[in-house]
């Protein structure tokens, strides 16, 4: 079972903040470092120093680290042409030596598109979709050949599909609740479906609408990798974990109910309700990014107990 660092930049993080974490994340054991791509902050903060760009941090972070994989949750659709998304991701990955994954969903947070003057198109659904086709399909056109693709929204001609990246398939995240045509874009393009901040039983439901698409597509429904992403607030007693909870302004019984809170024993029984749904990859949603004794405690007390 995988756990993965997980981080929301726009809440206020320099560059400097993140190689901290993803140093802390390859040192003490964890799969990989993945952070939101987000281009303004959310809530009550204020967000100090402002936003970076999730994918000049990876190709910073490419070359700092030599073991953790990097990726996003989810880059927007509505951000970056899909050529020059898939040129971006290609050279990040030969950055890393092969490390990275590309997590990719439709754009939904209005108000930084609007802040910083990005389109917001209402047709967000069918874009990510020519956006899912183009990306892996210049990936996997062979040298040599080029790559032609017709839509609605992009149109290639005699693209010479390069540069390719170091894995010979790049994973690809697609994530959410959409009952039909989310689980369907998985079963077509994703290697991982990613259930972003739901219940156990809202999982287990979702992951089996995921499977049946996957099995449509003449895939094996374990073909693919499930995961969730929730908020860690983990501490070693109860005034560990209510002191880490006022330091994310949340309280420690919604935290409790909503994520991966309490003690490492509460913690690891919770992810073994939600393994049950089928999930065996979790994204731990570090908010206070000061923290690290955070990071080192989940190793040591929590990550050994799951196998």
């Amino acid at each position: 079972m995988d756990l993965r660092i997980f981080t929301e930049p726009q809440q206020g993080a320099s560059y400097d903040t993140l190689l901290r974490v993803a140093k802390a994340t390859e040192d003490l054991g964890y799969d990989a470092f993945f952070r939101s791509d987000h281009y303004l902050k959310m809530g009550d903060v204020d967000g100090l120093p402002g936003p970076t760009d999730a994918w000049t941090t990876l190709a910073g972070l490419a070359r700092e680290t030599s073991r953790i994989r990097l990726g996003t949750l989810m880059t927007a659709a509505t951000f970056r042409l899909p050529g020059v998304l898939a040129i971006q991701v290609a050279q990040v990955d030969q950055m890393s030596g092969g490390r990275v994954e590309l997590g990719l969903g439709a754009g939904w947070y209005e108000d930084e598109h609007t802040a910083y003057g990005i389109p917001f198109p209402a047709a967000k659904f069918g874009r990510l979709e020519e956006q899912l086709a183009i990306v892996t399909g210049l990936w996997r056109t062979a040298l040599g050949e080029t790559f032609d693709f017709e839509g609605r929204y992009y149109q290639l001609k005699d693209c010479p599909a390069l540069p390719k990246p170091t894995q010979e398939r790049i994973p690809v995240l697609v994530g959410g609740m959409g009952p039909r045509r989310t689980p369907e874009l998985a079963a077509r393009f994703a290697d991982e479906f990613n259930l972003p901040f739901v219940s156990v039983d809202d999982s287990a439901k979702q992951i089996q609408r995921v499977r049946e698409a996957v099995q449509e597509q003449g895939r094996a429904a374990d073909s693919m990798v499930y995961s969730n992403a929730l908020v860690a607030c983990v501490g070693r007693d109860e005034a560990e974990v209510a002191r880490r909870a006022a330091a994310i302004g949340r309280e420690p019984a919604e935290l409790r109910e909503n994520g991966l809170a309490g003690t490492p024993a509460e913690v690891v029984e919770k992810i073994g309700r939600y393994a049950e749904t089928g999930s065996s990859r979790f994204y731990l949603q570090i908010l206070d990014l000061d923290d690290l004794d955070h990071l080192a405690l989940i190793a040591d007390q929590v990550m050994p107990q799951l196998g």
